[in-house]
């Protein structure tokens, strides 16, 4: 798929495998389908655009429902019926997940994170971190894990007013978090160029992934469990995705040979299956089989 404006993110396939959601910086977020997977294959079928406007997609807990950020320091909540857009951040909204089924919290470039009603579209909560949040992910219906330009990652309850206090110190501003299916195990992209995973249970780094041609490429560069969470997936500066195998070792680097040598952004696995997606700075998404 080729956009013509800069492809953000890309954020979910569905669990057919047989669409993609990618967030381009103008036009609104398109819904690709796709019949077949190739080694890599740039599908340019039907695209179906969306009301949403430079976001990105959240479809982890109601699946009638997405949510999306923008730049223009919105966030909006999608369903089949209606449509929630809930202003209040002064800067770019970087990140937003759900909070249960009646909550959500956003993570912004105005220091701040807010924690939103959906049912009464109001901002309930906000949190002054003192730094731009590049993402941020949800444990639970409480609690809140988030990566800032400081370096530093920091941890929320939703029922006190600050930051626990337990924040973690990195050697780089962190890009991007991803959260293990059991909660157990966080991912840190950092623009160090390593890639950091977090035991939560001892809130401390229990293993370090670099490589020598693993460049992190811009300080939202997204980074990916894969569906059984035994595997990651990282894009790099020189247009690589990189997968690593969660106990240690480089499984694979995938590189388009017709590529343009732009760097990766984000990355996302399909739900059940090997294929992944990534999208890269020259505009193009890629998907990947049996990555």
């Amino acid at each position: 798929m080729r956009f013509a404006e800069l492809v953000e993110r890309v954020r979910d396939l569905d669990q057919r495998g047989a669409q993609i959601f990618a967030i381009a910086s103008i036009f609104p977020m398109a819904v690709w389908h796709f019949a077949k997977v190739d080694h890599p294959r740039e599908c340019a079928h039907r695209r179906r655009k969306l009301a949403l406007t430079r976001q990105k997609l959240q479809n982890q807990v109601n699946p009638a429902c997405l949510l999306g950020t923008n730049s223009a320091g919105r966030s909006r909540a999608n369903a089949v019926e209606k449509k929630h857009t809930l202003t209040g951040h002064s800067g770019k909204v970087m990140a937003a997940k759900f909070l249960g089924s009646a909550f959500l919290v956003t993570g912004s470039h105005d220091r701040t994170l807010k924690v939103w009603d959906l049912k009464n579209r109001s901002c309930t909560e906000t949190k002054f971190a003192g730094s731009s949040c590049n993402d941020l992910v949800t444990t639970d219906s409480s609690s809140i894990i988030s990566g800032h330009f400081d370096k530093k990652i920091r941890f929320w309850d939703t029922r006190t007013a600050d930051c626990t206090g337990n924040d973690i110190p990195m050697q780089g501003k962190i890009t991007s978090l991803d959260l293990s299916k059991d909660s157990k195990f966080l991912l840190c992209c950092v623009r160090d160029d390593t890639i950091n995973l977090l035991d939560l249970r001892q809130n401390k780094i229990v293993r370090t992934f670099r490589s020598d041609n693993f460049k992190v490429g811009c300080d939202w560069s997204r980074v990916a469990f894969s569906p059984t969470c035994q595997r990651f997936a990282a894009g790099s500066a020189d247009g690589s995705v990189f997968v690593w195998n969660i106990n240690g070792p480089l499984e694979s680097v995938l590189k388009d040979s017709n590529g343009n040598g732009a760097a990766v952004t984000a990355v996302s696995w399909h739900p059940f299956s090997s294929v992944l997606a990534s999208v890269d700075r020259a505009k193009k998404c890629t998907i990947w089989a049996n990555a």
